[in-house]
């Protein structure tokens, strides 16, 4: 009966949580309501496992493993706040990280997207060139708005790298209208290398690009992140490293022997050779 009512905890540790119950001499309304939370407990590591599987992002991104020091100025206790409290998922506001390439954006746009999943949010990481293009291959197919419904089981959409995007007409028209079909529904988490001002290369009409900008930031939280790259620093430490453990063979140093120069070979032509030189 337990499994026809897919109480599948209850099922497999009923007899187990009696004896328990038997041996601390609960009544039954005790044992009951141990059996409801191990029910209630063994759902939600289930359904955390689950979006955490579906949410597609980056593993063993969090800000445990974010080398704050390397960024300085970056107010860390915002950030914790973003990803340790879901309130802002319900309001329906964004998260907007702009900074250059390699300075750390998408992980911690990463690390807000575990977050949320820990707390029961179902969040979805998106490059965001290949989600413009199945929205794309969806309107060529007429079926944009069914694409953008089931975008709205999502309570946060990560779309990393924005910047990207290729300045095509149709292009940025599904990306702006995602935009506006999430305006005050639900939340969009963004990483761009591009400021505000030259969102003009996404979006070819300029029109289009205030408006998007409106949608974005009218409940936004924006975060700037501004360093050296880490990818560059990674990449120039391991330069540095590989430099200093090569060391130079000691070799030593003959003079070159001191030998009289030998004429030059009548086959190239010496002195002696009776050809006439070439005029001019």
């Amino acid at each position: 009966m337990l499994k026809q009512l897919r109480l599948s905890s209850i099922a497999r540790h009923w007899q187990e949580i009696l004896g328990k119950a038997e041996r601390n001499g609960w009544d039954s309304a005790q044992y009951l309501a141990a059996l409801c939370e191990h029910e209630l407990a063994d759902r939600y590591s289930r359904r955390i496992a689950r979006y955490s599987k579906e949410s597609h992002l980056p593993v063993g991104k969090s800000l445990a493993r974010f080398d704050f020091a390397q960024v300085p100025g970056l107010a860390r206790e915002q950030l914790e706040a973003l990803a340790g409290s879901s309130d802002w998922t319900r309001q329906a506001r964004n998260v907007l990280l702009f900074g250059p390439s390699g300075v750390g954006k998408t992980h911690l746009a990463a690390a807000i997207g575990h977050g949320l999943t820990t707390q029961g949010v179902r969040v979805r990481y998106f490059a965001t060139t290949a989600l413009v293009q199945q929205l794309q291959l969806a309107r060529t197919q007429l079926r944009l708005e069914d694409a953008l419904q089931k975008l709205d089981r999502y309570a946060a959409l990560i779309l990393d790298d924005f910047g990207y995007v290729k300045k095509s007409e149709q292009e940025t028209q599904v990306l702006f209208e995602l935009i506006a079909h999430r305006y005050e529904t639900g939340s969009l988490i963004l990483t761009s290398n591009q400021p505000f001002a030259e969102w003009d290369r996404i979006f070819p009409d300029q029109m289009m690009t205030v408006a998007a900008v409106d949608r974005l930031v009218h409940h936004a939280t924006m975060i700037e992140v501004g360093c050296d790259s880490y990818r560059r620093k990674e990449a120039l430490g391991q330069v540095a490293g590989n430099a200093a453990t090569m060391t130079v063979p000691e070799t030593t140093m003959t003079p070159p022997a001191t030998t009289t120069p030998s004429p030059p070979s009548a086959a190239c032509g010496d002195d002696n050779d009776s050809r006439p030189m070439p005029s001019g």
